[in-house]
């Protein structure tokens, strides 16, 4: 068993939603839980009961009250939750008893600072809603966002489900292909999109990928542009700036569109290894309730509390951000890069003002760790007491480094799921100890197992993440998949019944979690999951490059990029230049591989498939599985020799 690094104080236990939590249902079911294991396993085996339980323990908000909990399907992906129910998820957000309170607080790197209290933000979405409304915009309807982390995001997808409208963001820094490919295939009726944003001090106009965008998505009817830093203007019909919207309600109510439990509230791109990325479409009462649970339980996310995640608008932490307005709490949101002007830029905004729990991703950990950063030297962090950290897994040592430079009496929760579930798997607890490379627990709720290579669940083994049982916050479908083949090749191929998320995990004696990366050939650098179908596309032009191959490490938070070039070509800084450049411009510059390697040729299937997985393994260190579905597998040889170097 690793090493215990923190233990709950019996009062911060006693004091926690987890223990009310424990009491309510031994109340209400007659029960006499007292572990958190109890607790868990009831969670996995009468569903019912437990998801009404969270309904009921935290309020939420319905319209009218669901007339079932859940219909079991034998298809576990036809599972339908809280049927008949009615509610909104803004509405949800919204709550007047919370008007007083800090909603919003912003920072950027340039050192700008704004603040909204919950009143003011019913009112800005309340006013934005009449606009919507006005030129037509209506419940099932698509509202694309190219927006920095700002309030103007928070505010648009706020109104947006008010109206029962289908929200998809992405980060301004993705390239016009990455934007296209992913909303041109959900043709939403209004894009609200920055004329600029800032990054590392410089400024980068949006003009250009606007008037493309204008040309070339018909369906949108009305674009927001939110002027930032006095760019270009961009003049269209189409085109509305920010500032010329009337803000000026005060007494309206906003008439909350009413939403079936399983209605759309967002849709997600979660890319795979061949075409564009998939179209995840998430429901609103599944999102709701699931991050409710996650947030109030899991976080122990109080009204009192600011809570920071330093989260683009194309990372699903982002939506995870937003629903801790439920609970009244105070988001705090930064934009830009976390290291600009100085290497302690958010740290700073950490400690100045107050922030009570600080999500990060483990490269922004292990980046402070190699650098030599000890925050607590500088910095007190006197009201701290939670870190959260996803996108990839921390090592021990990064577990080492939080609590011998970073804070020692705080709690470190490494949490893991993702865009496809918008939520997580395994993540914090209140009440358990923090053990050394470990995330604390298994979700509530999730019936998460440790598959082996012949689908049976083993403990102390690395094998595949899968989940038994159905949950609210699966997909509810796939955007323009008719007859749900996506959505079933996506998640269901591999286990009957079962889903497979394609992740490495190994679940503890002690029911702690160690996450090992992705089981596919899916890139995930940064903590942003890529297609490497979107690398190949990218580089496609590329006229020295006959053929490709990009692969992810579960060892590192980053991947390589091996290239066959045409005869007599080489790798010199020219190409590497222009290679970078492409894949910056056409999706982002997190899509930037580590590294690029010349290679003489790339391994495939003898029907004709890139076996990516089998250069994964050689940078990780595992055998190579089917080495004879391989047509050329002395070509391994290389890579073996290249990877070494």
């Amino acid at each position: 068993m690793n090493k215990t690094l923190w233990r709950p104080s019996p009062s911060n236990i006693s004091k926690s939603k987890m223990t009310s939590f424990i009491k309510f249902v031994n109340q209400r079911y007659n029960l006499s839980f007292e572990k958190y294991s109890e607790l868990y396993d009831w969670s996995i085996s009468d569903v019912e009961s437990f998801w009404e339980s969270v309904s009921i323990f935290f309020n939420i908000e319905f319209q009218s009250k669901p007339e079932s909990i859940v219909k079991k399907s034998d298809k576990i992906y036809l599972t339908q939750w809280f049927s008949g129910a009615k509610l909104n998820y803004a509405e949800n957000m919204l709550k007047d008893n919370y008007f007083n309170n800090i909603a919003i607080e912003s920072f950027d790197e340039l050192g700008n600072y704004s603040c909204l209290k919950y009143r003011d933000v019913y009112r800005k979405v309340c006013s934005l809603t009449k606009f919507l409304q006005k030129i037509g915009f209506s419940k099932g309807d698509r509202f694309a966002a190219v927006m920095p982390n700002t309030a103007e995001t928070i505010t648009a997808s706020l109104a947006s489900s008010s109206i029962g409208g289908i929200w998809s963001s992405c980060s301004p820094d993705f390239g016009f292909k990455s934007i296209f490919d992913r909303f041109s295939q959900i043709e939403p009726k209004v894009l609200i999109i920055c004329d600029s944003y800032s990054f590392k001090g410089k400024i980068y106009s949006c003009a250009d990928r606007i008037k493309k965008l204008i040309s070339s998505i018909k369906s949108i009817e009305k674009i927001i542009i939110v002027n930032y830093n006095n760019a270009e203007r961009v003049s269209d019909p189409k085109c509305i700036y920010w500032d010329n919207i009337d803000f000026s309600e005060n007494d309206s109510k906003i008439d909350f569109c009413e939403m079936s439990f399983s209605d759309p509230l967002y849709i997600m791109f979660s890319s795979g290894t061949t075409g564009k990325p998939k179209s995840i479409v998430h429901s609103v009462g599944g999102t709701l309730i699931q991050h409710i649970k996650e947030l109030g339980l899991h976080t122990d996310l109080s009204s009192k509390e600011k809570i920071l995640y330093y989260t683009t608008c194309g990372w699903m932490m982002w939506n995870w951000l937003l629903s801790s307005m439920y609970f009244g709490s105070t988001i705090v949101l930064y934009e830009g890069n976390p290291f600009y002007p100085n290497q302690d830029s958010l740290l700073k905004i950490v400690d100045n003002n107050n922030i009570n729990i600080f999500g990060t991703s483990a490269k922004y950990i292990s980046y402070l760790q190699s650098e030599g950063i000890a925050p607590k030297k500088k910095y007190g962090f006197k009201e701290l007491r939670l870190i959260l950290s996803t996108g990839s897994t921390l090592t021990e040592e990064n577990f080492d480094y939080i609590y011998n430079s970073f804070k020692e009496n705080v709690q470190l929760s490494s949490i893991s799921g993702g865009t496809d579930i918008i939520s997580c798997f395994a993540l914090g607890n209140p009440i358990l100890n923090v053990r050394r490379g470990e995330l604390q627990c298994i979700g509530l709720g999730m019936n998460v197992l440790s598959y082996d290579f012949n689908g049976n669940s083993v403990k102390n083994y690395k094998g595949e993440l899968v989940c038994k049982t159905p949950f609210p916050s699966m997909p509810i479908y796939f955007w323009n998949d008719k007859y749900g083949d996506k959505y079933y090749n996506s998640y269901f191929n591999k286990y009957k019944n079962v889903w497979t998320h394609g992740d490495f995990i190994e679940v503890k004696d002690c029911n702690g979690v160690v996450i090992y990366g992705r089981s596919d050939a899916t890139l995930n650098p940064n903590g942003i999951r890529i297609g490497t179908s979107e690398i190949y596309s990218a580089i496609d032009s590329i006229l020295e490059i006959k053929d490709s191959i990009a692969v992810n490490s579960n060892l590192k938070d980053e991947y390589i990029l091996f290239v066959k070039l045409s005869s007599n070509k080489y790798l010199n800084k020219e190409l590497i230049h222009n290679i970078k450049l492409e894949i910056r411009n056409n999706l982002s510059p997190k899509h930037l591989p580590a590294d690029i390697i010349q290679i003489q040729d790339i391994p495939y299937t003898l029907n004709g498939k890139k076996v990516e997985l089998a250069v994964k393994n050689i940078i990780d260190g595992n055998d190579i599985e089917n080495i004879d579905s391989i047509s050329n597998p002395d070509c391994l040889d290389e890579y073996y020799k290249k990877i070494k170097l």
